[in-house]
Formats: structure tokens, sequence, C-alpha cells
């Protein structure tokens, strides 16, 4: 069928007000809707769809400025009128009788008969913005009066308190949308329901999972009823079935309208074998053709199965991932660095043109080939999905890679790394990069700012190629020798506790907090305070100057810091969350946690075994353990280095966003780490941007701010395909990784973000997500710590060796399985967590 295309008004110019279902595509969102799109797509691809014609978004933009509602409309959004008042003026329309007659024509060449008319916002059913019965549907109408009533409150509900909060919530401009309207052949139904082409729990995409009830599908989707509930595999066999409820049904009455009656228990299934492989055939076949897992309405009736609704699953995991031995061992490296979701410019930037740039240079240095960014972090509509840890490929050249590494231990010494050149050209740029001022900057110039901040990354990359070995060879060296004494469950211990710039910044931290403690007013203030408020405290008031001075002092020295994670541009640094350096500071002031000497214990017990009484022996072994040490020390001072590139580069990048925000692309400078580094650099200026250029990259940034507020609920990584299931415990709560020696009792403190610092108490256990290097201060006031992430060589681990703290790792549900308050004990030797007194 296809619709006279009738024009009215200027405003309706070349586009149709009225047109069939299949005139329109999934390229058609601005004219027909989310929802008349993706139907239009369906029923073009031949899917059971009814019939039907779709009120295009022209209709309601004429309707608008022909009756006189757009400029009051207009009127209404300036002044911040409810929505109430926006519905009342576009209720009380009178259609023009051009457009009427158009609508009214399209009915009688369908049929005239009972139909659906469905709402379909240009904003709905997009990638993390379903808009999921936020607009208004109306079932078996019949005459075009009620016709034309149905359509009008279509338009209205555009207006609804619901859907306006959902739009605000999305960051969608009211001036953005606009809202079509399909009209269907109604399908009287026997019985429909919702269907999901995967399991939106678990993310398995071999799943196919059917709710169903009697009647028309809205006593399904509006919660009225408790459907009887299918889960199918792959091949359409029944996996699991539950029984509905049956507490009402909806059907069509002859006369127009719904109406509601009690439903009647059944004997056995509402649908057949035959009706279910019928359904999964359908999601299957729908799946395949947008090449996403779909979330669809459906209905049988006659015995004629109906596709009524089809759009892109929302919050949907994704699949578990199968990982092999060497992914499950680098894994609990990546899944620390990778707690938050990078956004497009982190990846784009930072990530690829810095950090893998680096792990490249690396690997090939050994002749292993590391994987690229997008191998590592898939993503979707611009957003990443999740994350694979990378498993590196050999080359012909590893078979050279023994010759090589030794060759580069024997030229490059641990102890002469701070005084290479390469090092000393580094601070060089990192103070030439520091000393620019972005403001001072053109768009240009400030790109070319970025790429060179991305680059100077590089030189660290280079050291850590020509000292690396030399920790490799360490490692070899020392672990054999614990082997044959007998020793290895000394390891661990032995090459923590090595002074780094880490361990520096934990003692100036000390030292603030000696400086708390000696001030009875400031000691007060960090008693009551919480560190946010603390910032205001400690810089507004006169009395505390010295300690101020103190706190800028360290900013200076350690601010470049990360809160979150190293490879992210788009967390802040500690100098711009000072809260986070007060936090940690307060729960200094605390009285110390009881630890031990972990390292000089382990040094004290090898320096006692019988084979070292030879001189020589003994000066070998305890060389091996002071190289290996230093190995570790390098590794960590490295990173810190690393970071220092991190203020710069951020500065510049809000900078870009701060432009861009002037010239009306973002809302808030922030939005710009939504957009790709390559994106930024195809805008020659924000300020002569055209208004069609400034609106796609707009439209870019909300659609994959909808998308990662989507996937906001979901892990990067499952920590259950990551971390091996642990020997059953009938007493523990929780078991993990045994990552550092002993055993304490303590009351639990969940900390799961960095803002939540100033909360942990002197010995209390230490229960958090993940760890990184601005977590260790806590360690020195924790009885133990529990982390959901993380192996025996992760950060977290180390410095709890260090501290001589009990740890366990990857325990992957700590946080969740534990709560504030719980008297616990934590065994880092078995790797348990017991109800205090049931093992310790």
């Amino acid at each position: 069928m296809t619709e006279e295309r009738t024009h009215t008004g200027p405003a309706s110019s070349a586009k149709p007000l009225v047109a069939a279902i299949t005139d329109f595509g999934s390229a058609d969102v601005g004219l027909a809707g989310g929802k008349g799109a993706n139907l239009g797509e369906l029923l073009r691809a031949g899917f059971p769809v009814p019939e039907g014609f779709i009120v295009t978004t022209a209709a309601y933009a004429s309707m608008l400025e022909d009756t006189g509602p757009g400029g009051t409309l207009a009127g209404l959004l300036q002044t911040g009128a409810d929505g109430a008042r926006i519905r009342e003026a576009i209720g009380s329309v009178r259609l023009p009788e051009q457009l009427r007659r158009t609508i009214t024509d399209a009915y009688r060449r369908l049929g005239a008969g009972p139909v659906a008319v469905r709402s379909s916002g240009t904003a709905e059913d997009l990638p993390g913005a379903a808009f999921a019965g936020q607009h208004d549907t109306f079932l078996n109408i019949l005459g075009e009066d009620a016709l034309i009533r149905a359509i009008t409150g279509c338009w209205a509900s555009l207006w609804t308190d619901r859907a306006i909060s959902y739009r605000h919530r999305q960051k969608i401009r009211p001036e953005d949308v606009a809202i079509a309207v399909v009209v269907q052949t109604m399908v009287s139904a026997d019985a429909a329901g919702v269907m999901f082409s995967a399991d939106p729990l678990t993310g398995r995409r071999d799943r196919i999972l059917i709710d169903a009830g009697a009647g028309l599908g809205e006593a399904v989707v509006s919660g009225r009823v408790t459907p009887e509930h299918y889960v199918l595999d792959s091949h359409a066999r029944v996996r699991q079935w539950t029984p509905g409820g049956h507490e009402t049904v909806i059907r069509a009455t002859p006369k127009g309208g719904t109406v509601e009656t009690a439903g009647e228990p059944g004997t056995g299934q509402l649908l057949s074998k035959r009706q279910l492989a019928r359904l999964a055939g359908i999601a299957r076949q729908v799946t395949a053709h947008f090449g996403t897992p779909q979330d669809m309405e459906w209905a049988v009736a006659g015995g004629r199965t109906y596709l009524l609704q089809a759009r892109p699953m929302t919050a949907l995991p994704q699949e578990p991932q199968k990982l092999n031995v060497f992914q499950k061992g680098m894994g609990p490296f990546f899944v620390e660095m990778f707690q938050e979701r990078p956004y497009p410019l982190d990846v784009s930037g930072w990530l690829q043109q810095g950090i893998v740039a680096m792990l490249q240079r690396m690997a090939g240095s050994i002749g292993v080939a590391f994987p690229s960014v997008a191998e590592v972090l898939p993503e979707e509509d611009g957003v990443v999905l999740r994350l694979i840890p990378p498993v590196p490929r050999p080359t012909i050249r590893v078979l050279a890679a023994p010759v090589s590494i030794a060759a580069r231990a024997r030229r490059f010494r641990l102890s002469n790394w701070t005084h290479d050149e390469r090092f000393a050209a580094f601070l060089t740029e990192v103070d030439r990069l520091n000393s620019q001022d972005p403001r001072q900057l053109n768009w240009q110039q400030l790109l070319g700012h970025v790429r060179a901040t991305y680059e100077a990354l590089g030189p660290i990359g280079e050291l850590r190629v020509s000292y690396l070995p030399g920790v490799l060879i360490s490692q070899l060296k020392l672990r054999p020798m614990l082997l044959l004494m007998g020793k290895r469950h000394l390891a661990p211990a032995l090459i923590a506790g090595a002074p780094t710039r880490t361990s520096q910044a934990n003692r100036e931290l000390e030292r603030l907090a000696d400086l708390v403690r000696a001030d009875e007013s400031l000691r007060t203030s960090f008693d009551r305070l919480e560190a946010a408020e603390l910032v205001h405290r400690v810089s507004g008031d006169p009395r505390y100057a010295d300690f101020n001075q103190s706190l800028r002092g360290f900013l200076t020295e350690y601010g470049h810091r990360e809160t979150s994670s190293a490879v992210l541009s788009s967390a802040p640094t500690w100098s711009e969350a000072p809260e986070v350096v007060l936090g940690l500071v307060k729960v200094l002031t605390g009285n110390p946690g009881q630890t031990t000497d972990q390292t000089g214990d382990a040094l004290r017990e090898l320096s006692a075994h019988p084979a070292l009484t030879n001189p020589g022996l003994r000066r070998r072994v305890l060389d091996t353990v002071d190289t290996a040490r230093a190995g570790m020390a390098f590794r960590e001072d490295t990173h810190f280095y690393a970071t220092m590139l991190l203020p710069p580069l951020r500065r510049a990048l809000r900078e870009l966003g701060e432009r861009l925000r002037s010239a009306g692309v973002l809302d808030e400078a922030h939005d710009v780490f939504h957009l790709r580094d390559e994106e930024l650099r195809t805008i020659s200026d924000p300020g002569t941007l055209p208004a069609t250029d400034r609106d796609r990259y707009r439209q870019t940034v909300l659609a994959r701010a909808a998308k990662r507020a989507d996937l906001a609920g979901t892990p990067l990584l499952d920590l259950n395909a990551l971390f091996p299931e642990h020997p059953a415990d009938s007493s523990a709560l929780v078991t993990g990784s045994a990552a550092s020696r002993g055993s304490a009792t303590g009351v639990v403190r969940i900390i799961g973000s960095p803002a939540a610092f100033g909360t942990l108490q002197s010995g209390e256990i230490l229960v958090c997500p993940y760890t990184n290097p601005s977590w260790t201060p806590l360690f020195q006031r924790a009885a133990a710590v529990v982390v959901d992430t993380g192996g025996i060589g992760s950060h977290a681990a180390i410095v709890a060796r260090e501290y001589g703290i009990p740890a366990v790792m990857g325990t992957r549900n700590g946080t969740t399985t534990l709560t504030d308050g719980q008297q616990v004990a934590v065994n880092g030797t078995t790797g348990t967590v017991t109800a205090a007194g049931n093992g310790s």
C-alpha cells in the first residue's frame, strides 16, 4: 500500500505527512520515529508485521505551525511550564482540514476497521534510549473521529511528565524531539507477549526468552498479569517453563476499545511447540537482520503469528566469556586498570596512542605482537562493550628473544635507570608540556599539544624495553634459588617493600596526618567533617595556613597521581580531587593499625638458612633479592612518572571540551570524552562549524552518552569467568587467592571508590572492588584487605605484603557478600574470609 503524500504548509515541504509503513526503513527515524522506522524495515524484509501507515513527524510539525500550538509550545518551554499545560494545548487542537482528510483517506484505504495507534518518538528505540512505556498507545480504535483523537493523544504523550523526565535523564533537549504515529490493522490476539532474543540477565545469546499471556499483550507489557515464562535454546527447545498467574485478560471489543476480565487458570502451556518454534525463528531472523539482540512484542491470532514491535535490547550484559589459561593469568592486571568503562576519547587517545602503543613496543622487543585496542576493548555504536584480556601472539622474532633479553639485562643496570638520558629527556618534555597554557593556543595548536602529550609517553616505553629484562632475569634467578633452599613461599614477601615514589608519597601523607594530630582544632575538623567539606574548611580558614601550604606542596609533588586508573584520561587526578587526598589523611589521623614487617621477617628467615653461612653464596642470594626488589620498584616508579603526563593532557582536553561547549556542540565540557580523537581532528575550528555539523556531533555525543548509561550496570568483564572456583569451605563467607600471609579479625568497611576513602577507620577490614596506587595509604590503617579482583602479583597484594597485613584477592563477590559493620576473620594464608570466631 502506498499512501498519497500530501503536504500542508511550508514546514512539511518535501516531507510526507502520511505514508505507508513500507515507505520507511531504519534510516528514517527522523520522519517515522524509532518504532515506525523499525516496523517499516521489518515489513520491507518480509516479517509478519501488520500493515498500516505512519503519520509522520512532518504532520506533527505541520499541526504545531498551522494551528498555533507551535508558538504556544515554544513559549511554554521557555517559561519552564509543566507537561500538563503543554498536553492541554496540544489536546485542544483542531487538525487542519487537509491533514485530517489525508489521515482519514489512509485509514479508509486500510479498510476503516479496528486499528492500533502507537506513538513513535524520534528519540526512542535507539541504543541506550528505548523509551519503553514513555509514550502512549491506543488499542482497537474504531472510526475516524476516534482515530484522530488517538493520534492527538499520541502527540500529547510526547509531553507527559514521565517522558519529559526520561528525556532529561538522557540529556535530550525538548527542541530535539518530535513524534510520529503508527497506525496498524488491529490484531485481536488469542495470546500475546514479549520476547527477547538473548537472556537479559546473563547475556547468553543462545537463549530466547518468551513471556506470554492470554488476550492482548498489553496485560503482559503493563505488568497486570504474571505471564507464562519460556526459556528456549538456539534450537527452540524448551529449557524452562514457568506457569503464569492468569490474573487478568485484556481483549478487544466489537465496538472499539478493550475490556479487562479475570483470567482462567489453564491446564498446560499456552503456546504450542509449533508456535514457540515460529516465535524463536522470528527472534533469530530479526536479530540477524539488525545485527543485535532484540526486544520484541508479538501476538498470535487465528493461527497466525504477528510481530508487533522490535527494538534493540537495552542493559544487555555481554555474552559470558570463555578465557584461556593465559587470559586468566593476565586478566587480573587488566581488570584493575579498567574498573570504569573508558570513554571514546580515552580509547582513541591516551590508550591507543599512549598506553597500548607502549605495550606494543614492549611486546615487540621480545618478538610478540600485542593486540590492538579494538581487540582488547571492542565497541558498539562508539562505546566500549567489554574487556577481553589480551593474548599476545608470538612471531618468528620470538626465537631471538632470549639472546635479546640477556643482552639488555647485561647492558642496562636497574640501579642506573634514573640516570638514563631518555629519562632526563622525558622529564624535560613533561616540564615543557606543563608550562604551556592551553587557553593561549588556537584549536589546531591545541590538538598538536594533545598529540605531543600522547607521544611523550614513548621514552617510558623505551626505558621499560631496556630495563625490564633485568627485572625478568632477577626473578628467574631468585625463584630457583628459593626452591632449592626450600623457601619458595618467601618470594612474594621478599620482593615487596622496595622504596618507591609511591611509598614516599605515603610517608608524606603520614606527615600531613601528623600536622592534623598536632593541631586540636584541625583534628576536630577532620573528625567531624567529610572529605569534601574539609577541602573548603582547610583552604578557607587562616588558622590552617601551615597545613594548607603543606597540602599544596604535597599536591605539587604527587598531585598527578590518578584517582581511578592511569589508563583513563577522563578520570581526575589528586590535584583535581583534593578531597581524595584529605580522605586519606583523615584515615591516617586515626590510631595506627597493627602491621608486621613481612619483608623483614622473610629476609631474616632466609638469612638464617644454613646454606647462607657461606659468605659468597650469601652475598649472591641477597644481591639477587635486592635486584628483584629493585625490579619491582622500577615497575612502580615508571608507572608513577608516566602519570605525570595526565595533568597537562587533561588541561588540554578540558579546553577542547570548553570550546565545543561555547560553540553549542556540548552541554558540558566533560562531554568531549564522548568524541573520538579522530573526530576532534576533523574539526578545523569549533567557532566556524556549520549548524549541520554541530547537530551531527551533538547527536553523536547524546547517543554515546545514552549507550554508556545503558551499559552502566554491566561489568566490562564477568569476574566469574576470570577467577577460578576455590575449594568449597562451608565456614567461609568469601574465598579468593591467598595473597599476603597472616590473619586478622575486624569490622568490614566497604570502600567502593576513592570518594569513600575517609570512611575507613583504623583496624577495620578494607573490602573493595579493586585498588591502584592511590589506595595504598589505606593499607597503613587497615587490619586486612579483601579485593574482588587481582591476584598475587597485583598492586594490592604487593602493598599488603609490604605493610604486613593479610590479603585475599580475586574473591569476585567480596563487596556484595560482606556488609559494613560485619565482624569477620580474614586469613591471607588460606584465602578465606569467615565470620569472626569461625576460624582465622
